[in-house]
């Protein structure tokens, strides 16, 4: 089979905003290291960080000319010669921190690695990845819906241990890392208390497997907490996925039961600063930041999704053309999905073949 020699991939000329992301073609090297795979990715799903990292005022040094988002599904085409775990037509997925396979691995070179921002990412047409970077995706998933996998379902995976059946789990809000945890917990055999401003949210969030008396507005519900009391019969859940930060975390402390498990996920909105120390020792919390999750993580999480096909089918709000970049990152940040947005990378464009 020919290999491409070119590939077109979205860049940053300046970090102001998403509509600076500027289309290019390039070649791709001549050769593959031993241990590299050439991947062909066919899509991408767009997260709440490649909107941060769109603005000039991001967290973290970024470099010039960046390729953009972390999250993709694709085909391998061609593998370096020591690589023995891939071959040609294989369907993958890459895992968003590079080098950490196992979930022990916590140094900070590792934590750096990171696609779309330190490092290129993977808005474009081919990329080289590490062999050890590569997860096989399910066998029911479209590459549109393991694209969603990586960062999103990954980061609900992690932050759902230790749950087990029959525990009962807070999750705060329906964006993609809300979802999953739903529908991931939901397989799991643990029972969900959701919140979302939005009706219409926790209306589609009932079909996803949220119990219609568990699902919880939090505009017209403002002590929600006291809500989610009253459902656990007074006790708390087991553990929260808290995806908002200050503005909910001291009602999610108030709705923990004594020695549960709080996840904290995402810091969405501003808001005083919590007090953590006098709430954990009281209630004897384990409280934990999560930063996504392994190879070995995904993994495990792939084997719980292929067991349960249906329930933990990911949920895609719209998919996007390669050349619609500037539109699917619009729709992102308007904020009205429900689900995961995708670009279709693959037929954007005419290729050079050898």
């Amino acid at each position: 089979m020919s290999l491409p020699v070119k590939t077109r991939q979205w860049f940053y000329p300046k970090h102001d905003s998403y509509r600076d992301l500027t289309l290019e073609e390039v070649p791709l090297p001549s050769t593959l290291g031993s241990n590299e795979v050439l991947v062909k990715i066919h899509a991408v799903s767009l997260q709440f960080r490649d909107l941060l990292v769109s603005k000039p005022n991001y967290s973290r040094p970024l470099p010039p000319h960046l390729i953009p988002c972390s999250d993709m599904a694709g085909e391998v085409l061609s593998i370096g010669q020591d690589v023995k775990a891939w071959n040609p037509g294989d369907r993958v997925a890459a895992n968003l921190l590079l080098d950490k396979v196992d979930d022990e691995e916590r140094t900070a070179e590792i934590a750096a690695c990171v696609l779309g921002g330190p490092l290129n990412g993977v808005l474009t047409q081919f990329r080289v990845f590490p062999a050890h970077s590569l997860v096989a995706i399910p066998g029911h998933l479209s590459y549109e819906e393991a694209s969603t996998l990586p960062c999103a379902a990954l980061t609900a995976y992690v932050s759902l241990s230790p749950i087990k059946a029959g525990d009962t789990i807070l999750v705060i809000g329906t964006g993609g890392v809300s979802i999953f945890a739903l529908q991931l917990a939901t397989a799991s055999g643990a029972s969900v208390i959701l919140l979302s401003s939005s009706d219409a949210k926790l209306d589609f969030a009932k079909t996803l497997g949220a119990k219609p008396k568990h699902v919880i507005n939090y505009k017209t519900t403002p002590k929600w907490d006291e809500e989610v009391q009253r459902l656990t019969k007074g006790v708390g859940v087991d553990l929260v996925v808290e995806v908002t930060g200050n503005t909910t975390l001291e009602r999610s402390i108030a709705s923990v039961r004594m020695g549960g498990h709080i996840a904290i996920v995402g810091h969405l909105a501003s808001g005083p600063t919590v007090d953590l120390v006098l709430h954990a020792i009281r209630k004897s919390l384990t409280i934990r930041g999560i930063y996504v999750g392994s190879v070995k993580q995904f993994k495990a999480m792939n084997r719980l999704i292929s067991a349960n096909p249906e329930a933990t089918r990911p949920v895609i709000d719209k998919v996007f053309s390669f050349e619609e970049v500037h539109a699917a990152y619009a729709h992102l940040e308007g904020q009205r999905h429900v689900g995961k947005v995708v670009i279709r990378v693959s037929g954007g464009g005419v290729i050079l073949l050898l």
